[in-house]
């Protein structure tokens, strides 16, 4: 079974480039690749993810050898929209009646909630402006005086 490192150092040769090379674009210091190549540590979850994109292969590959389930996964290409709810088709039939009223709800109380957000900002704006002419009037009325 091959290690993260074997597979890491297989990507670098693979793409015809030097350990050093590699370490100096990902900011990766030589010493940590050498812990990792003796297996005294592992890469970071953060540099792992960093290390697929970078190489442009799946996490799953680069941490266990799984390969690519891309090729058994395929996406629908179709509308991702319910007709009434506009929301993305989580597989609407694979749901319970339970789930689909769930999410319905929670549709809705989102839609609450961004209302009275934005009432609740309109109203925090129009006492914004009603204190800065008042204090306008306030203020003609003391140069008036």
């Amino acid at each position: 079974m091959q290690s993260i490192y074997e597979r890491i150092e297989h990507l670098i040769a693979e793409r015809g480039m030097t350990k050093k090379a590699f370490c100096q674009q990902l900011k990766i210091s030589t010493g940590n690749l050498g812990d990792w190549k003796r297996g005294k540590s592992i890469p970071s979850t953060n540099k792992l993810i960093e290390i697929a994109s970078f190489f442009d292969v799946s996490l799953d590959w680069l941490m266990i050898g799984r390969p690519s389930k891309e090729a058994m996964v395929r996406e629908k290409r179709e509308d991702y929209f319910f007709d009434v709810l506009r929301q993305l088709n989580c597989q609407e039939s694979e749901l319970s009646t339970v789930e689909q009223s769930f999410i319905s709800e929670y549709i809705e109380f989102t839609r609450y909630r961004k209302s009275k957000e934005s009432k609740d900002a309109g109203d925090y704006r129009y006492k914004a402006e009603n204190k800065s002419e008042n204090k306008s009037e306030n203020n003609s009325e003391e140069n008036e005086a």
